[in-house]
């Protein structure tokens, strides 16, 4: 009767390890998207910014020809 106890009691307390660990790894998994998402998100502004800093080149240029 102990020893089937200690049993369950063993069991029970390896779920709560398990749910805790699954747990951690979904959370880990969902920043790191994150993560991904805003150096995407970066990129695109980093991508921008060089567009208008270009076209802001363009336009003096044409003004000091003017």
């Amino acid at each position: 009767m102990r020893t089937l106890i200690v049993v369950f009691t063993i069991a029970a307390l390896a779920g709560c390890g398990l749910d805790t660990a699954t747990t951690a790894a979904t959370g880990a998994a969902t920043k790191k998207q994150e993560l991904e998402e805003g150096k995407k998100t970066l990129e695109q502004v980093q991508q921008k910014i060089g567009q208008v800093m270009e076209q802001a080149q363009q336009r003096a240029e044409k003004n000091e020809e003017r």
